[in-house]
């Protein structure tokens, strides 16, 4: 598992000649429903061993929480299950509200 700033991972999506990278989203639905990244798949942290069958390990995964605690045990769990292509957002959605989109709601 590698680490990726927000920033990065916005230049990564804003770059059209690189596939993009599947946005896990793993917190809370009420969370999910206050803000979340664009195109990001929604499945809470304690679904994820019940559904991660239906994510494909050929892709690359970029996992998303709050802050990035949450994100990183359910990569690290991904990884123990042979997915080899996984990212996880430093500073979770909190930072991408400050450092990408300050229109962002946060709590």
């Amino acid at each position: 598992m590698q680490q990726i700033r927000a920033h990065q991972l916005a230049d990564w999506l804003a770059d059209a000649s690189r596939p993009a990278p599947l946005l896990l989203d793993v917190r809370e639905p009420w969370e999910f429903e206050l803000c979340h990244i664009p195109g990001s798949l929604h499945i809470p942290m304690h679904l994820v061993p019940m559904q991660d069958g239906e994510l494909d390990a050929e892709r690359d995964i970029v996992v998303i929480c709050h802050h990035g605690g949450r994100s990183m045990q359910v990569a690290m769990f991904l990884e123990r299950k042979g997915y080899a292509r996984l990212f996880n957002l430093a500073g979770g959605v909190e930072a991408w509200a400050a450092e990408v989109d300050p229109a962002m709601r946060r709590y």
